[in-house]
């Protein structure tokens, strides 16, 4: 008994001595319960819409408190033209747009009806429909207070309108998605693994002293990946665009260069926990779990940031997949060009080049 004993001291001795054993057991569960308690939900939160009130009436007033007063909702009032509407849209400043046309009081008083305009970002169409029926429920929540306190019944009508994907195709919300998980995730973990299975076969150390610069013996072994990835990403938009309908609106070339840059980020970072790893076991440990799960849960791509606390929000923007996510919809989606994305572009430019430069600092070009 006492032999048994001292084993499971021994055993509780080896657990608690292993850094990485204990972020597996206990990290993991509390890392997956803070994400899935807080990310899955249907509910929407302090989502921006924009609200434009040509009116400025009693009646539009009191539609804009109650908007005001729901936590769906963070509202921007101000007077737009319908190129400024668009353009917010584009800028990612607004997912909703409701206009209220002048005379509004006056048409419900002398007509018993009007109308109102409700314009959503259908890029995202399971946001875009949440969002267009909360706020049709709120109006229509107000045209019932108008019964209750008038004679004649009262009618609003609302024309909802889906910009960028009328049809609300499901597509334009996870092709983007998995574009992102399927380039980052095969990159960083085929990258992080191989270079560790060539350390524990001992050819790693054949490799470093040959007569190649041992930098550019990683380098050589990153370019394959990088070459299928391209592959992978021609795949996925054939696919795509041939059999789900997928728009592709803006300039392909542009796409090819912001999956580019993703690919290399991720090849970074395969080279950074390479260099952190002893085994592929580890390797693709974290990997995957450092990857799979922040780019599924905190980048936009099943649940909206927006329903999210904002430790959570900070912490999604150091991930890749969501600036890639973003800029494979602006050009996807709504076709836009460089001059949208470059802020995009230039954090993940950013991300890769500090990747690489600790990376390369932690290099060991001697084993022992």
């Amino acid at each position: 008994m006492n032999q048994f004993l001292t084993f499971v001291k021994k055993e509780f001795y080896h657990v608690f001595r292993d850094r990485k054993t204990l972020l597996l057991l206990f990290g993991m569960p509390i890392a997956q319960i803070i994400l899935f308690g807080f990310a899955l939900t249907n509910e929407i939160k302090n989502s921006n819409i924009v609200v434009c009130d040509y009116a400025k009436d009693v009646a539009s007033q009191r539609i804009i408190e109650k908007l005001e007063a729901s936590s769906s909702f963070d509202i921007e009032r101000t007077a737009m033209t319908s190129g400024q509407i668009e353009a917010a849209f584009e800028e990612g400043k607004a997912k909703l747009a409701i206009v209220i046309p002048a005379n509004f009081n006056n048409d419900l008083l002398h007509f018993n009806k009007a109308q109102i305009q409700i314009i959503a970002d259908a890029s995202d169409p399971n946001l875009a429909n949440t969002l267009t029926n909360y706020a049709a429920n709120i109006i229509r929540g107000y045209q019932q207070e108008l019964h209750q306190n008038a004679g004649p019944p009262f009618r609003i009508n609302t024309e909802v309108r889906m910009i960028y994907n009328p049809e609300l195709k499901g597509a334009t919300n996870f092709v983007p998605g998995v574009m992102a998980l399927v380039l980052l995730l095969v990159c960083v973990l085929m990258t992080s693994v191989s270079i560790v299975k060539e350390k524990e076969t001992g050819t790693m150390e054949v490799l470093l002293v040959s007569p190649f610069n041992p930098v550019l013996v990683i380098i050589a072994k990153a370019v394959p990946y990088f070459l299928l990835s391209i592959i992978n990403l021609t795949l996925i938009l054939i696919l795509s665009v041939s059999f789900m309908d997928m728009p592709l609106n803006g300039s392909i070339l542009l796409l090819y260069l912001a999956s580019s840059l993703l690919i290399i980020t991720a090849l970074s970072l395969g080279l950074l926990i390479s260099n952190s790893t002893s085994s592929q076991q580890e390797a693709m440990l974290i990997s995957l779990m450092g990857m799979l799960v922040p780019t599924m849960m905190i980048t936009g791509f099943l649940f909206p940031l927006e329903n999210m606390p904002w430790p959570l929000q900070v912490a999604a923007n150091i991930v890749p997949s969501k600036w890639y996510y973003i800029v494979v919809k602006d050009i996807m989606i709504k076709g836009l060009g460089f001059s949208a994305v470059w802020k995009e572009l230039l954090i993940l430019t950013g991300m890769t080049c500090v990747l690489l430069f600790i990376s390369f600092k932690k290099f060991k070009t001697r084993l022992a």
